[in-house]
């Protein structure tokens, strides 16, 4: 394999890549409203030449190349977050601009340049015919990522009946080789009260005076030590291995599990009288070792929700929102955590690929190259669609994509033209890299394995 005719393809499509993502930008894509983003994606690679393309009935676009029983595919989610305060913004998200190095907009990093990068690199393989004769290439862009990680993969795997060999995503790795992350939970608490005259309020039951003592113990939980002393320990305790004997190398990798609550509701007759209902919702990180069972009985347990009894439910959310094409495909928000074994094949032919391509270093435009010097193969803080890839399924799965994580939902997001080029062709040269998964389970950590009872 010439590595530096691949890197000279690469380079050539780079007018041809920051056009398309351009184009993308300009295009508003907030979950389950993406299909323009979809239908430009799907013309870009029946114009670069793959050999089908399709929409699923969730909406996802899957591009294809070659035609081999084995499966390589490459994910990316093209919805994005809102602008938020458009205020915060110093040119317009959807305009965007760009300048010799960089592309500003709303999804440069976050991340529709993963499908920029990927579309090119499928036709890169095809035009010098990098494409193993057992294999078929799958780019996909997927949908409603931002609203609920992996329900798209959910809907590939189990409806479009689609297994890969494993799965390269293309979320923004600051020029790195990412194996896992930290899982999640969508997690909801109510509190029942009882109305009264604000006049009087003695008479009454206070649901938002029960949830404050509550919202307090969470704090606690995610700010504590784990010390004998204190009555709520912290999520630092799974570091622990007192607490973690199983798993605590694994949670050091990751880092700690954390949580906060991110929206509170409440129920009132009026402004004058005492709340009768109060919620909130905890957005909860998930390290190796915590489970969806564990991570709801934390709370169930907490000082104030045992003080309050039978007023108090805590439950997790289901998702339920229909997809761009009407369809409902429900589940329940959980996400997964995983881990790769370093040495596992598939995040191999990517390490192989990176060294006979850029060296054994991470590398990136100079203006970001001062946030790079880490370890070529780490993790990533938030969650990808990993989460139902290699969580739930134990498909395997491996992060390399353009953009960094730093920028994602921020304003004023920008992406780095030298990582559209340098991800292209990484993603080219992997599959005649790859050497085959063996028999060996890939995954080092699984949440998916631990509560066996998701389907």
């Amino acid at each position: 394999m010439d590595f530096e005719a691949i890197k000279k393809a690469a380079k050539g499509y780079e007018t041809d890549m920051t056009r398309f993502l351009r184009d993308l930008i300009a295009i508003p894509s907030e979950s389950a409203d993406e299909e323009g983003v979809i239908r430009r994606i799907a013309m870009e690679m029946e114009k670069v030449g793959f050999d089908k393309v399709e929409i699923d009935p969730e909406g996802n676009v899957l591009g294809w190349m070659g035609n081999g029983d084995k499966i390589i595919a490459y994910d990316s989610h093209i919805d994005t977050v809102g602008i938020g305060n458009i205020n915060n913004w110093k040119f317009d998200p959807y305009k965007g601009f760009e300048t010799e190095t960089e592309i500003g907009g709303r999804g440069g990093s976050d991340q529709e340049g993963g499908i920029v990068s990927s579309v090119y690199g499928a036709k890169i393989m095809k035009d010098m015919n990098l494409i193993p004769a057992d294999t078929r290439i799958l780019v996909v862009g997927t949908v409603q990522e931002e609203d609920c990680d992996g329900l798209c993969w959910q809907f590939i795997h189990n409806e479009d009946k689609i297994t890969p060999e494993f799965v390269i995503s293309t979320e923004p790795t600051d020029g790195g080789i990412y194996r896992g992350h930290r899982g999640r939970m969508e997690i909801r608490v109510d509190v029942h009260g009882v109305s009264c005259h604000g006049s009087a309020p003695e008479r009454g039951d206070n649901a938002i005076y029960k949830m404050a003592d509550i919202i307090q113990n969470i704090r606690s939980l995610n700010e504590n030590d784990d010390a004998d002393e204190n009555e709520i320990k912290g999520l630092v305790k799974m570091l622990n291995p007192k607490y973690n004997p199983d798993h605590y190398e694994d949670a050091r990798f990751l880092g700690r599990g954390t949580c906060t609550v991110s929206e509170i509701f409440f129920t009132s007759p009026s402004r004058c009288a005492v709340a009768d209902s109060c919620s909130i919702s905890i957005d909860r990180r998930m390290t190796a070792g915590e489970t969806w069972d564990s991570c709801l009985d934390e709370i169930r347990q907490l000082p104030a929700c045992k003080k309050y009894g039978e007023d108090v439910v805590v439950s997790m959310y289901m998702y339920d929102r229909p997809a761009w094409t009407g369809l409902v495909y429900k589940t329940e928000c959980y996400f997964p955590t995983w881990i790769n074994r370093e040495n596992a094949p598939h995040v191999q032919a990517l390490v192989d690929a990176h060294k006979k391509l850029f060296g054994e270093e991470r590398i990136g435009d100079e203006k970001t190259m001062h946030l790079r010097k880490r370890p070529l193969i780490d993790k990533w803080t938030f969650s990808t669609n990993g989460v139902s890839i290699q969580g739930r399924y134990g498909i395997p799965c491996v992060g390399f994509g353009p953009g960094a994580e730093s920028q994602a939902h921020a304003p004023n997001e920008i992406t780095w033209k030298q990582d559209l080029v340098t991800c292209a062709a990484l993603y080219a040269a992997v599959p005649s890299l790859y050497k085959g998964k063996g028999t060996e389970d890939v995954s080092e950590y699984r949440g998916g394995k631990t509560n066996n009872n998701i389907k």
